[in-house]
């Protein structure tokens, strides 16, 4: 019996963290087709930062997250950020483990030349539920060889 993609989504579970305002919506997928649920900011006063140009801030989001063993939550930048802003995140993608319970932030920063509001609620983020296999790490004596060899950073070609 074959099972239907739907029947084996799993279950993200999360928490909203007390001191935060209830009425930010949670992370949601705001199309049928989006791969990433979008994150907001949700600032415990309700107000907002500015990000200077170089600036760089945790901004917290106001839930934790239960991640479903052998998946991980993967945060992404949002393109309309990027482009129009140069609003980007430090450790793109970043991964929230399965064993992770804490507060969820998005570190962003600002690769723009312009200040930029944060505002409470504003979308910042896109978060991906991903699967993970955690491989066997084990130490050899040498690598099998291969035509590419120890070529990297661009030894493949520009294009």
């Amino acid at each position: 019996m074959r099972r239907r993609l739907a029947d084996m989504r799993p279950v993200l579970k999360v928490l909203r963290l007390e001191g935060f305002d209830p009425s930010v919506a949670l992370p949601v997928y705001e199309t049928a087709g989006a791969a990433g649920a979008d994150i907001r900011a949700n600032f415990p006063e309700g107000d907002g930062i500015t990000l200077e140009p170089g600036d760089r801030s945790l901004i917290p989001t106001g839930f934790a997250a239960h991640v479903p063993e052998g998946f991980e939550v993967q945060i992404r930048p949002r393109s309309g950020l990027a482009l129009k802003h140069g609003i980007a995140l430090v450790n793109a993608p970043g991964t929230i483990d399965s064993d992770y319970r804490g507060p969820i932030g998005v570190i962003l920063i600002n690769h723009g030349t312009d200040p930029v509001e944060i505002l409470h609620g504003d979308r910042i983020a896109q978060m991906v539920v991903a699967p993970v296999v955690q491989a066997l790490i084990s130490e050899v004596d040498s690598l099998s060889d291969t035509d590419r060899g120890v070529g990297g950073f661009g030894s493949t070609g520009r294009a």
